[in-house]
């Protein structure tokens, strides 16, 4: 019996506009909901059934996977990429690259950056998101042309976020550039889950009238309650491919689940052709995968509308609670709430992205706390002389006036203040007598102290425990070879004044944040641990 002629021309149209899946379960889903925990080992049991899956691609690597899996897990990033690869070969791994930031959170020289797309590529990273926390080209340009050397997938990021200075219009104007550069695919990476249906349709349908040749990516958490809402018009506006997350890791500060799509769109055009029965399986591992990592579990990755009056990521409020009890000011929670989007403004509306959703969120805190920018951070700082990138919209003159004086803030591109970087990290190792591949020079070059304690735990099964009096010099070394202070890589709060300032500045910590942050603070919240008695506690990254 043939079937009835309306049916036949679904079916026919069906083929031509299928949506492709993302699942972020091996990355940002863990990281938004179990601070990113979750080992190899972990992951290499289900890989055979992800593999059969058909997703376009597998989100395995960055954002935070990198520094945790050295720091936490005491595992290689890169191993990681290999064992994946070798588990999964017919489907691409996905990572998420902060452009000129890596997989860190400052700028990086640019010979760093080039090296880690290039080992990154040849690990088996197959598609790269590239995104910068400002919207600043700038800053991608190097990402950009090295992934493309590579011969790998480039998947430009537009940085989502609402507010004055941020229009469907702006965000255009920012496709363009990236379309210049040589993106193949857009990513609109909606990190706090404020896209909303309506303005999906809209941004998805000028991107595709632009760029037809271009996919566009969509990237939504699911903090508000929206982004399946947000899906389901962006697929009919054209959008090709959607980040999910499998149910068990799925939904509150992740993302929608990926077996809800999958049947949503199930006979229509859009149909993704996924096996439901298969994802339920591997639905089913990752529920019992996830006990394991209860005590990582967080109370405010749950679904949270607050998030569109404040427009704070879920983590970072999670994080901002945590800080402020050790502060024993968890009373003062609703002040910071308000005092961040007050101080995006000022800085002329930042999306809250790493690195600069911890920049706006201590300065919120320390405001609150010490009184407004009676202290700023280095990070806001360097974040107003422009050290971070152009801001989107215009610095308030008298904020400006209190952090940065008379000073003039840069107009070049950042990366262009720094001398390339590896040879003095291969001067620091040989110096050290570290035995290190090219991959562990990397390593080391983003995260110095991170990498030679992770070297140090790595390397016990090949000689001889080093004791805490080596370790403790090592530690001690490599600071005098950088000129960092003891006090920064101790751990030590941020809390200090100077005078001859605009403001009163933290300058006791190095320019960098993932000595001050994500050694001190992350390693005490994420970590969780308690700071020991008498002692304050230390300001904490908030990372994505």
């Amino acid at each position: 019996m043939k079937p009835p002629a309306a049916q036949s021309a679904r079916d026919s149209s069906r083929a031509a506009k299928p949506v492709h899946i993302t699942d972020v379960v091996l990355r940002d889903a863990h990281q938004s909901l179990l601070a990113t925990r979750m080992r190899t080992e972990d992951m290499l049991p289900i890989a055979e059934k992800l593999n059969r899956v058909g997703y376009w691609s597998l989100e395995v690597w960055g954002g935070a996977t990198f520094d945790t899996m050295m720091r936490f897990l005491n595992e290689d990033p890169w191993e990681r990429v290999r064992l994946l690869k070798q588990a999964m070969p017919d489907t691409r791994l996905q990572m998420l690259l902060r452009g000129q930031n890596a997989v860190g959170y400052r700028n990086y020289a640019d010979d760093v950056v080039r090296e880690f797309v290039r080992l990154a590529a040849r690990a088996g990273i197959d598609v790269f998101r590239v995104f910068d926390a400002l919207n600043d080209p700038r800053n991608l340009q190097t990402a950009i042309t090295a992934v493309k050397e590579s011969g790998k997938w480039v998947e430009a990021t537009i940085s989502y976020t609402k507010s004055p200075v941020h229009s469907v219009e702006s965000f255009l104007t920012y496709a363009a550039e990236l379309a210049e550069m040589g993106a193949q695919s857009f990513c609109i990476k909606d990190m706090a889950g404020l896209l909303d249906p309506q303005e999906a349709y809209r941004l998805v349908s000028e991107l595709k009238a632009a760029y037809p040749h271009i996919l566009v990516h969509m990237h939504c958490h699911y903090t508000s309650g929206m982004a399946s809402m947000a899906y389901l018009k962006a697929v009919e506006a054209g959008a090709d491919i959607l980040d999910c997350a499998i149910s068990s890791l799925s939904m509150g500060t992740s993302h929608p689940a990926t077996e809800s799509i999958v049947a949503a769109l199930a006979g229509t055009e859009y149909d993704t052709g996924l096996d439901l029965g298969l994802l339920e399986e591997i639905a089913e591992y990752f529920q019992e995968v996830r006990k394991k990592y209860r005590e990582f579990e967080s109370p405010f990755t749950a679904v949270d509308p607050g998030v569109l009056l404040w427009q704070i990521p879920g983590g970072m409020i999670s994080n901002l609670s945590a800080q402020l009890k050790e502060q024993g000011a968890l009373d003062r929670m609703d002040e910071v709430l308000a005092e961040v989007p007050r101080v995006r403004r000022e800085l002329g509306y930042p999306p809250l992205v790493t690195p600069t959703s911890q920049i706006v969120g201590t300065q919120a805190t320390l405001n609150v706390l010490m009184g407004r920018y009676q202290m700023v951070t280095k990070e806001t700082r360097a974040y107003v002389m422009g050290h971070y990138g152009r801001p989107p919209g215009p610095i308030d003159p008298e904020v400006q006036k209190l952090v940065i004086g008379d000073e003039r803030p840069i107009s070049t591109r950042p990366a262009d203040l720094l001398d390339p970087e590896l040879p003095q990290r291969r001067a620091e190792l040989d110096e050290l007598g570290i035995r290190y591949s090219e991959e562990d020079l990397v390593s080391y070059a983003l995260f110095p102290q991170v990498a030679l304690e992770f070297f140090a735990r790595r390397g016990r099964a090949e000689r001889p425990e080093r004791s805490r009096e080596e370790l403790a010099a090592l530690a001690a070394v490599v600071a005098e070879l950088q000129g960092l202070t003891e006090e920064a890589e101790s751990g030590e709060p941020m809390q200090r004044e100077v005078a001859e300032q605009p403001a009163k500045t933290v300058t006791d910590l190095p320019a960098t944040p993932v000595l001050a942050w994500a050694a001190a603070g992350r390693a005490e919240v994420m970590g969780g641990t308690r700071p020991e008695p008498g002692r304050r506690a230390t300001w904490q990254a908030w990372t994505y």
